[in-house]
Order: structure tokens, then C-alpha cells, then sequence
């Protein structure tokens, strides 16, 4: 039995999960946004450098390719730090505290994304968005049209990577992900009648060796309700179905799915609508 590494065996998964890209739709030049479980798609041999390059068999040069690097560890009204937290006395909260790093755009590893997000943000060329929370990584021919500008009060808004990924009629891959990884129905929220009230933001940057406070306004982005949308939206002809590597997985054009989602949460969250 040939080893995994074999380069044999890892050009001939390269050229299935190419297949397999083509047969979803995807093509030659289109900028993608990839929201991807490794671990869904079986692994593949070479690891995400086996799948960055069938992405990229396919894109070609002209092609921009996308993944979302974010990070909520330097953020205490994060999640994750609510319940990193929960339970800590007074003493340990202050050392919880003192360990939390600030973030570093060149330096700081993604968080939650996965290992093939973390490979494209590592890749020589890649260019990464500065935004202390929700930050993308994109390679590419438009690498920086994505990227820059992103400002520190729109975490997915119209200031993000997600609204030029928009108005570039980009897309979004989902690979063995669920629809409550899908970043770009959060440009929706923004675009809603009455979007989602504003809260205050508290996080960790790294500027010139020092940890540095920063708090800012943004909106307060809410996912639970991403499920039941994404149910309604793969009921559409607008999602793409197909099966890449040994997961299920989706393809969507993110101008179509952003309008939809307008749609759908006007009509069904509370308080959506004037």
C-alpha cells in the first residue's frame, strides 16, 4: 500500500477534488470565499496544501481566493471568552486577563477556521485584512481589492472583504460546513430595514511590541438564526449541492444569497422590519 505522502497519491486527490470543484460549478478567474472542515473532506493526503492547490487548478491565475481568519481569544465580549471565563474567582480572572495576547496581523493564527484557512494565511503572497476580530486572508489576483480598507467599527459589514466580495459577484464555497459557518449572511444583517442594535467591542492589538487596548462601536451580529435561513436557502435553484472529497458541499453566489437573506430576515426576526 502506497504511503500517504506518496506524491502519486497526492496528485490523484488533487485532481478528484478538482473534478469534483468543476462538476459544483465552480471556474477559471471567479473569486472565492472557502468556509472548509478538513476533517469532513477526508483529510486528503498532503493535508490543505493538496486543497489549495485543486482550488487553484481551477481558478486559475485570474481566480482571488478567500478564507476567514478571525480571532476571538485577545476579545473579552467575545464568546468565547464569556465562557472561557465563567466560573473564574477574582485572582483568576486577573491572570486570565494578563495572559490574553494582543493581536498581530502578521503573527496571530486564526482561530475556530480550521487548518486550511490557517495554510492559505501562511502561504508566501497572502494578503490578510486588519481587523483585530473578524479578519480575512486572501492569494490572488485581487488579493488586496479584498482586503484592504477594512475598518475596525464594520466587522462584516460594508467597510469588510465580504461587501467587495459582493459587489465583485464573488462567491461562497462551503466544504463540510454548515450554514452557521457562513460569514457572508452577516453583510444581511447590515442591510436590514433595521439592523441588529449596536454594543460596545473591547480587544488586544499588538502595536510595536505592546499590548494596547481598543474599543470600538459595531453591530451585534447574531447567527442562531443562520439554520433555519440556510434551510430555506438550499430550497432555492440560487445553492449549488454537490459532494467535494468525502463531504457534502455547497456553492453560492453571494450577491443572490446576501438579497435573499434580506428577505428572509425581514420576514422572520423580530423587530427586522420598520
Amino acid at each position: 500500500m502506497l504511503p500517504a505522502t506518496d506524491p502519486s497519491t497526492v496528485a490523484a486527490h488533487r485532481a478528484r477534488l478538482a473534478a469534483d470543484l468543476r462538476a459544483l460549478g465552480l471556474r477559471p478567474g471567479q473569486d472565492v470565499l472557502v468556509h472548509c472542515s478538513l476533517r469532513r473532506l477526508g483529510r486528503p493526503p498532503g493535508g490543505p496544501a493538496t486543497l489549495a492547490a485543486a482550488l487553484w487548478d481551477v481558478l486559475g491565475p485570474a481566480g482571488t481566493l478567500l478564507v476567514p481568519t478571525e480571532n476571538a481569544g485577545n476579545s473579552t465580549t467575545s464568546r468565547a471568552y464569556r465562557a472561557a471565563v465563567a466560573g473564574l474567582d477574582f485572582r483568576q480572572l486577573a491572570a486570565y486577563h494578563a495572559a490574553m495576547p494582543g493581536w498581530d496581523r502578521a503573527t496571530t493564527p486564526s482561530e475556530g477556521t480550521g487548518a486550511f484557512a490557517e495554510h492559505v494565511r501562511l502561504t508566501p503572497g497572502a494578503v490578510r485584512s486588519d481587523h483585530p476580530q473578524t479578519s480575512f486572508t486572501a492569494l490572488g489576483s485581487r488579493a488586496h481589492r479584498f482586503t484592504d480598507g477594512h475598518e475596525l467599527e464594520c466587522h462584516l459589514g460594508e467597510r469588510s472583504p465580504l461587501a467587495r466580495l459582493y459587489d465583485a459577484d464573488g462567491l461562497v464555497l462551503l466544504l463540510g460546513v454548515g450554514w452557521a459557518a457562513c460569514t457572508a449572511l452577516h453583510l444581511a444583517e447590515y442591510r436590514l430595514p433595521v439592523p441588529p442594535p449596536s454594543r460596545r467591542y473591547h480587544c488586544y492589538r499588538q502595536v510595536d511590541g505592546e499590548r494596547v487596548p481598543l474599543e470600538f462601536t459595531g453591530l451585534d451580529l447574531d447567527d442562531t438564526d443562520f439554520p433555519a435561513l440556510g434551510a430555506a436557502l438550499d430550497a432555492t435553484p440560487v445553492v449549488r449541492h454537490g459532494r467535494v472529497g468525502d463531504t457534502t458541499a455547497r456553492l453560492l453566489p453571494v450577491r443572490a444569497t446576501v438579497d435573499l437573506a434580506v428577505v428572509w430576515f425581514t420576514a422572520n426576526r423580530p423587530g427586522a422590519r420598520r
